[in-house]
């Protein structure tokens, strides 16, 4: 359960350990009873959200059997998100009873158990992905992708990127792909490298229209594996230079491809309205 704001002003001290008379409640018991803080009942009780129905002699709170059941009801409206101010709207509403309430709770409450389930299912089905990722082994790896291809990079990049979004995307379609399917991207990897590094060889400039056709080219290579959006591959485009590894891998094709390639995926993303330098990966 979510805090509320406490109220202001310092809680009487004993009152939680006032007797309160038979078949009702001190604040203190009444907060224990169902699960918060004497200072989240006082504040309610200050917003006329539940007040309690009696004082005592000493005018310390006292809660009936019917301002429990408020306060139930308002923990329900409270945990499925609605704010102080409208769960005392609802409760309030002339022509509304407490049954009412308690069924308008279940089918809201139906609706979020369904909603969390899906959710449980899809989490299960990511977790049963990142157990294996890519369902090629290192040699596998190799064969498909070619000599000059890293085993290792798979490693890397979860220790880069394990605990995003987009890891867990990318572990699920990995987890799906057959190895048909990745001589597939190879090729189209290879297709690409090879125009990628024709144009740095022909002198194509980054920003140029067949540079930015290129960039997008390997943008939408990189969404096979997760969604990738223009700030997100300004930060890789970052990486092929600044680790010597990539930079190797594709200065291999020819001679300053790591860096031509990243300047021609910086002024692609400019041409979209991001600030390539400034990216950040979300």
């Amino acid at each position: 359960m979510t805090s509320d704001a406490p109220e202001q002003g310092s809680i009487r001290a004993g009152e939680d350990a006032d007797p309160a008379g038979p078949g009702g409640l001190t604040v203190g018991r009444a907060a224990a009873l169902v699960g918060v803080s004497v200072k989240t009942l006082h504040h309610w009780d200050a917003i006329g959200l539940v007040r309690p129905s009696e004082r005592t002699w000493a005018g310390y709170r006292v809660y009936s059997g019917d301002d429990v059941a408020r306060i139930h009801r308002v923990l329900v409206y409270r945990e499925l998100g609605f704010p102080l101010a409208e769960i005392g709207r609802i409760l309030d509403a002339p022509g509304t009873d407490a049954r009412h309430h308690l069924r308008r709770q279940r089918s809201q409450l139906m609706e979020r158990i369904d909603r969390l389930q899906k959710m449980v299912g899809a989490v299960d089905r990511m977790l049963e992905a990142s157990k294996t990722g890519m369902r090629l082994t290192p040699e596998e790896q190799v064969e498909i992708f070619g000599d000059d291809w890293q085993p290792a990079w798979v490693e890397e990049a979860e220790d880069r990127w394990g605990d995003s979004a987009q890891w867990a995307q990318y572990a699920e379609r990995a987890h799906r792909m057959t190895p048909e399917d990745w001589k597939g991207i190879a090729a189209t990897t290879d297709a690409l490298n090879t125009d990628l590094a024709a144009a740095k060889r022909a002198g194509l400039a980054p920003g140029s229209g067949e540079a930015n056709a290129l960039a997008e080219r390997h943008r939408a290579l990189l969404s096979r594996y997760f969604d990738c959006t223009h700030a997100m591959q300004a930060c890789i485009g970052r990486m092929f230079v600044d680790d010597p590894g990539y930079a190797e891998y594709f200065d291999t094709a020819a001679p300053g491809l790591a860096v031509w390639l990243r300047d021609a995926i910086f002024a692609n993303a400019a041409a979209h309205g991001v600030d390539p330098e400034s990216a950040i990966w979300e």
